[in-house]
């Protein structure tokens, strides 16, 4: 590990012991970015920390940071790089130089360019992609990305993956960092079927005032192209032709919504944002994510807890993410609508598939994807970054 000055142990610092101060420096504020953050801010709150969270207004994290006991500070910054990234950069040193925390975690591409440029290795940082920036963009633009994605690795003392996928996929690509592989987690008391003997399926679609019907495809994330919402449009009327009574719902918001309601099929029900995903993901008879490129994604998790089959297009984290064996019917190429159109028709058409699959699908969850043990690593993490003793009831916990 690199050597960094001796934390501040004045008050606006942590002082001594093992009780410290870090930074969550973000960009985006909304989708599963947002959740892990709020996740870690109430995990490590909880754990004595003191939290701070930097981050632009508007969006889902600022309440949800509050709400987990995280002091939140306004950091003004867009999702994309752009002429504004001098005026970021600046505003992100200023803000680490008046909080003066001990360790600085920024997640994704922007917290994680401008935050390093503001850092440049004098404070012990972690930088999370949360799905790699080259990936988001094509042409000149990509490779500029990977350059600096290859430049700032040096001053990361660690570069977080959330999936084993992910951190091939950079090493591949020519990054060489000091890596931590530690994969997402969902809290399980909120995300687990409700009772009744459908999990929950008949009440969820009478309080979304679902019309009775065929089976339900559910689809949640943002409406942007990395989700691959206009894929599974384009895969949608051949679902219909093997399965005539399938429905389909989209769940969320985002830039390309009106572009995909122009060209959605007959049928398919635009949901808009929700502030409780849970009720979509019990109402579902399978959940789909078609994405063109993740980390390691939130919502095919949340479905399985909530014991919901899930097909998810092959890109990092999802072979990961899914039960041993599953992979042959619940996979698909991304960008392929006839392979996903197939997939989607062959599971739609057999329901004792589907409640096999989410059976699996929830255990396999509750077993390997327990936010607890993700924060807790985390954390850790931390610790051993500052050469500090880790408490004993979060190396209880990690056993």
């Amino acid at each position: 590990m690199r050597k960094h000055p001796s934390p501040d142990p004045s008050p606006a610092g942590s002082g001594s012991g093992s009780s410290f101060t870090v930074l969550h420096l973000v960009q985006p504020v909304d989708g599963g970015v947002a959740r892990v953050v709020a996740d870690l801010a109430r995990a490590q709150t909880a754990a004595g920390l003191r939290v701070l969270v930097g981050c632009p207004r508007g969006g889902q994290l600022a309440d949800a940071a509050r709400d987990a006991g995280a002091e939140v500070h306004t950091w003004r910054a867009g999702r994309s790089p752009g002429p504004g990234l001098p005026a970021e950069v600046l505003g992100a040193a200023r803000l680490i130089g008046r909080l003066r925390p001990d360790l600085l975690h920024a997640h994704s591409a922007k917290a994680g360019l401008a935050g390093r440029l503001a850092v440049r290795g004098s404070l012990p940082t972690v930088f999370q992609p949360h799905a790699w920036s080259f990936d988001a963009v094509s042409g000149t633009t990509a490779a500029l990305a990977l350059r600096w994605e290859r430049v700032g690795a040096r001053w990361a003392d660690r570069v977080l993956c959330v999936s084993e996928a992910e951190r091939r996929a950079g090493e591949s690509e020519g990054i060489t960092a000091r890596w931590a592989v530690i994969r997402n987690g969902v809290d399980l008391t909120r995300f687990r079927p409700a009772r009744g003997g459908d999990g929950g399926r008949a009440e969820a679609r009478t309080a979304l005032r679902l019309p009775d019907g065929g089976p339900l495809a559910v689809c949640i994330g943002r409406l942007c192209p990395q989700k691959g919402q206009d894929v599974l449009l384009r895969a949608w009327p051949e679902v219909l032709g093997t399965v005539p009574g399938a429905r389909l719902a989209l769940v969320g918001d985002g830039p390309d919504a009106e572009r995909l309601r122009r060209t959605a099929p007959p049928g398919v029900h635009f949901a808009g944002a929700a502030a409780d995903i849970r009720p979509w993901l019990r109402a579902a008879d399978l959940v789909v994510l078609p994405s063109r490129w993740e980390g390691m994604a939130l919502a095919p998790l949340e479905a399985m807890a909530c014991g919901r089959p899930v097909l998810v297009s092959d890109v990092s984290g999802a072979r990961e993410s899914l039960p041993s064996g599953q992979g042959r019917l619940c996979l698909v190429p991304p960008e392929d609508p006839t392979a996903l159109a197939k997939a989607l028709g062959r599971l739609l058409a057999e329901p004792r598939l589907l409640t096999e699959l989410g059976e699996q699908a929830q255990q396999h969850a509750r077993t390997e994807f327990d936010v607890r043990r993700t924060t807790d690593a985390v954390t850790g993490l931390y610790h051993e970054l500052l050469g500090r003793p880790r408490p004993l009831n979060q190396e209880r916990i990690s056993r």
